[in-house]
């Protein structure tokens, strides 16, 4: 596997590649990377002759107050893991690559209406940053597919939407949720978990589960909302929402609406901020 910071080197072999005939596909990251991570990578594989990932700790989406800092960065390990999957180059640029008049002065892309709810109103302007980079991205790998991981459920459809307005060429594809054996979904913020907070963890899962299962018992969306919530405040979590929406446009359901949906759920353990989802179908 090669590795290339600058715009040129991945211009140049995205070239190479285009002239052999081979079709590109990609899988941005912030790094850190897991197993979750590594199954995007393999969905590419098996799509693409060729594959790229990014690992890059995006200044733009993280808002005051939040761990850009301590963002756990650890691009040897990244890279030993992405050779291991399949991946033939690596992206790992500075910031100066990606913001060449500084964060603050970059061209920013606002995806309306689908940004305005659940984690877009708790971090403001966290989707402005997530689809500036990836259109930034999108414009120096120039990728026929793109694999996101459907954890980060908004922020897929926040890059579908983008896609879809701006007439882009690549294909967005989605790969489920990858979970520990106790039903804990894979993310870098879980190693910041002390202990008894990764005990815990699990309960968040477990009461997507149980949402799941009322509503196809007949339970109203807005009950299960207010019973998800009191049930993760009493395992300990700070509930920033418990929500369920459709999953075409995050947008409230109809009273009557039964299909197409999916729970979502952003809390804090101690200083960890999980989010997590499950669709309903």
């Amino acid at each position: 596997m090669q590795t290339v910071t600058d715009a040129a080197a991945i211009r140049a072999a995205i070239r190479g590649w285009r002239a052999a005939g081979q079709n590109v596909g990609f899988v941005p990251t912030m790094g850190n990377l897991h197993a979750g991570h590594h199954s995007l990578l393999k969905l590419a594989r098996a799509r693409a002759d060729r594959v790229v990932a990014s690992v890059f700790v995006n200044p733009t989406q993280f808002g005051p107050g939040e761990d850009f800092g301590r963002y756990p960065r650890t691009l040897a390990q990244d890279q030993a893991g992405l050779a291991e999957a399949g991946c033939d180059i690596l992206f790992a640029p500075e910031v100066a690559t990606m913001y060449p008049f500084g964060p603050a002065a970059s061209v920013s892309i606002h995806v309306p209406v689908i940004t305005d709810t659940l984690e877009g109103a708790y971090r403001p302007g966290h989707f402005d940053g997530v689809a500036t980079v990836v259109a930034k991205l999108f414009s120096l790998v120039q990728p026929d597919i793109a694999v996101f991981g459907q954890k980060d459920f908004q922020q897929l459809k926040v890059i579908e939407r983008m896609v879809a307005d701006l007439s882009l060429s690549v294909k967005v594809m989605s790969a489920p949720t990858l979970r520990d054996e106790d039903g804990l979904a894979l993310s870098s913020r879980n190693q910041y978990l002390l202990p008894q907070e990764r005990a815990r963890a699990p309960q968040i899962y477990a009461t997507l589960v149980q949402m799941r299962e009322l509503f196809r018992q007949g339970h109203a969306w807005q009950a299960l909302e207010q019973a998800a919530k009191a049930r993760l405040e009493r395992a300990g979590f700070v509930p920033d929402y418990v929500a369920i929406r459709r999953a075409e446009d995050l947008a409230e359901p109809g009273a009557d609406e039964r299909e197409g949906l999916v729970a979502l759920v952003a809390a804090r353990l101690g200083a960890t901020r999980l989010i997590d989802n499950l669709p309903f179908d």
